[in-house]
């Protein structure tokens, strides 16, 4: 346990519903609430209340009410944080809430601090260090891809894998190191190396596979990067506007009007997209100007998705100008040419007469008149290639955990070639235990206090 504080706080958005809850954990949970708690039938307090059962009754402050609530009781250390716990369900007024964490911190409680209760669970071993990630995730969560994810994580699918993991290295090391304490008896052979070697190729490809996951992972927590580039005037922002359905950025006849990067996120058909929204490509004079078209540039480089937007009415000219300039910038990119402003032309454009760059997509619209919007928006959930999800997918999402596979990686390699080479077994003994190390570190079975303190700070208080 961290302590033996009995903590307090909202577990709910205050303001934004008819209903609030407020979570008490910690050794004196059961007994405070106690003290505040009137229970409607006589006799029927919260001491002698079973667990897993709601009682019905009000809060007051000697003879005043203050309102009147249901009290959940769980017991430790079946429990959310393994502790006593009790969670009073009031009504949503700011007020009220107020008035009963006061009531609470006189009594005995403190306020937690951002993410305790989780941090609790984490440390009367409830759940691991990627289990409790995985809260904070599921409660951000705003797609279906991001939601099943995370929920895949706090059910223990990833800290299943690494566990398995581990005991496959730790297999190896014990047969390993067990060689090492009989190294004056030449004939004794407790690893078969090719059996070893074998088991490590395995793990190495297990590896491989979780840390290659983070880019999808990644872009599903995050968004997919889509910039929208293009020269000045071609509708850039009437386009993030019609994608966003909101004026989020400026619409303006005048060249140059965006000067810096927009960005904003939308999701469509359950992924999430980063649209960005760019300073227009062309030679200026201007100092300001340069400096977002420089950052274009810089948006360019980070996208997974560019939508090239076109002038139709100067289609062969933009294309033949900007070529040299955007395509280097797309290589390994999924890339889409929108020609734009199709409601001003007199006739239908001719892609046949364009010289279109290979493998690249294209659509017309007029962002102005929001026609082919939707057509764009399935181009850009075909391009984003994000596999269709099952709540048994283990797909990476967290830097701290991809770094740290990374890290294992580098050292099941060595532990690869040690084993090619016929390497002494101390030398491949400590790889071993390098890898280990680092696939611990995600779990939580060796992180810091630092970490931890890193990792619970960014959550909300009342979680």
């Amino acid at each position: 346990m961290i302590n033996q504080d009995t903590i307090c706080a909202i577990s709910t958005a205050p303001g934004v519903g008819g209903i609030a809850v407020i979570r008490v954990s910690g050794p004196e949970a059961i007994a405070i609430c106690n003290t505040l708690f009137v229970p409607q039938t006589a006799g029927k307090d919260l001491l002698s209340q079973k667990a897993y059962t709601l009682r019905y009754g009000s809060i007051r402050r000697k003879d005043e009410l203050i309102d009147e609530v249901l009290v959940a009781l769980f017991r430790a250390p079946h429990s959310f944080t393994g502790e006593d716990t009790v969670e009073i369900t009031c009504h949503g007024s700011i007020y009220i809430q107020q008035q009963i964490l006061q009531l609470l911190i006189e009594n005995g409680c403190r306020s937690a601090l951002p993410g305790e209760y989780t941090q609790r669970a984490f440390m009367n071993g409830k759940i691991d260090l990627s289990q409790a990630e995985a809260v904070a995730d599921l409660i951000a969560s705003t797609s279906a891809g991001q939601h099943k994810l995370a929920l895949n994580q706090m059910r223990g699918g990833f800290s299943n894998e690494l566990r398995n993991l581990r005991e496959q290295l730790l297999h190896i090391t014990s047969l390993m190191e067990l060689e090492l304490d009989f190294s004056d008896h030449e004939e004794l052979e407790f690893a078969d190396r090719s059996e070893l070697t074998a088991l490590a190729n395995h793990i190495e490809q297990v590896i491989s596979r979780l840390a290659n996951s983070f880019n999808v992972g990644n872009a599903i927590k995050n968004g997919i990067p889509v910039a929208i580039i293009g020269e000045t005037n071609a509708g850039k922002s009437t386009l993030l506007n019609a994608l966003l359905n909101e004026e989020k950025a400026i619409v303006s006849d005048i060249h140059g009007t965006t000067r810096d990067v927009i960005e904003d996120i939308i999701n469509i058909q359950g992924i999430t997209f980063r649209f960005i929204d760019t300073a227009g490509i062309r030679d200026t004079q201007d100092t300001i100007e340069s400096i977002g078209i420089e950052r274009t540039f810089q948006k360019l480089d980070q996208a997974a998705i560019v939508l090239w937007l076109i002038d139709t009415i100067e289609a062969k000219k933009q294309i033949e100008e900007l070529s040299s300039r955007v395509l280097p910038h797309c290589k390994e990119k999924q890339l889409i040419l929108v020609f734009n402003k199709t409601d001003l032309l007199t006739e239908p454009l001719n892609i046949d007469l364009l010289d279109l760059p290979k493998e690249s997509q294209y659509i017309t619209i007029s962002a102005k008149q929001k026609t082919q919007i939707k057509d764009l928006e399935n181009l850009l959930v075909q391009a984003a290639h994000c596999p269709v999800l099952s709540s048994n997918d283990i797909i990476v999402t967290n830097v701290r955990h991809y770094e740290a596979l990374t890290r294992a990686l580098d050292s099941i390699h060595r532990v690869q070639e040690g084993l090619n080479d016929n390497l002494s077994g101390d030398f491949i003994s400590q790889d071993l235990r390098e890898c280990i190390f680092h696939l611990s570190d995600i779990i939580g079975e060796v992180t810091t206090d630092q970490v931890l303190g890193n990792i619970f700070n960014k959550f909300c208080i009342g979680k």
